[in-house]
């Protein structure tokens, strides 16, 4: 069995927090979506919850670029372009059929890169596409009364809230993706153990470097 450090404390801090935040911003961003289920928080409660978590993550996420801008982990999200073709078909076709045949994974986890293609590629365009259209968007609903009143001829605050709606619903989707490919390690807990402990650890040989 190999072991390899790859989630420092302060990431693994981030990501939890993370995780947290963007449950209550579902639960309240919901709450204020569908205003008067029963299930579902009051608006009037839902809105400074909401609000507040936003604000939260926000500063979550700029601590996360400023983390990989100084800290090595960073390298991970740099695309290596050489070979990007190729490594993209071998996973995607683990994904979509070797992964149900007991086929080895493609992919070697390192010390210099903890992700396959897929996983860089998405959370590249999670973390560096959605969630600044996300915050961005909020942000500007929090300050709807200075926005102007139209943008190209349509309601500016109609503008934003499809915008906010729009990649609301992307990350949603995105997480339940995320929650379920964690689970497809070795053990369905090897990877959420590793986000606890920093450590990854497994036993399979990759075909694939």
């Amino acid at each position: 069995m190999s072991a390899v450090y790859l989630y420092p404390r302060w990431l693994r801090l981030w990501h939890w927090l993370s995780a947290l935040l963007f449950l209550v911003l579902i639960v309240s961003g919901a709450s204020m979506h569908y205003a008067g289920t029963p299930w579902l928080l009051s608006f009037k409660r839902a809105v400074p919850i909401h609000n507040a978590a936003g604000i939260a993550l926000t500063l979550g996420w700029i601590g996360f670029v400023v983390g990989n801008l100084v800290t090595a982990n960073g390298r991970h999200y740099r695309v290596q372009w050489r070979g990007l073709a190729g490594r993209l078909s071998a996973q995607v076709r683990y994904y979509g059929y070797g992964i149900f045949h007991g086929a080895p994974h493609p992919f070697a986890v390192t010390a210099a890169m903890k992700f396959n293609v897929l996983q860089q590629l998405s959370y590249l365009g999670v973390m560096y596409l959605l969630m600044p259209l996300l915050i961005l968007s909020g942000w500007a609903f929090l300050f709807a009364a200075y926005l102007p009143e139209t943008l190209f001829g349509i309601g500016a605050v109609w503008i934003i809230a499809m915008t906010h709606l729009t990649v609301a619903y992307g990350l949603v989707l995105f997480l339940m993706v995320h929650v379920y490919i964690i689970t497809t390690g070795e053990t369905p807990l090897t990877n959420p153990r590793a986000m606890l402990t920093g450590w990854h650890r497994e036993t399979e040989a990759p075909t694939h470097r």
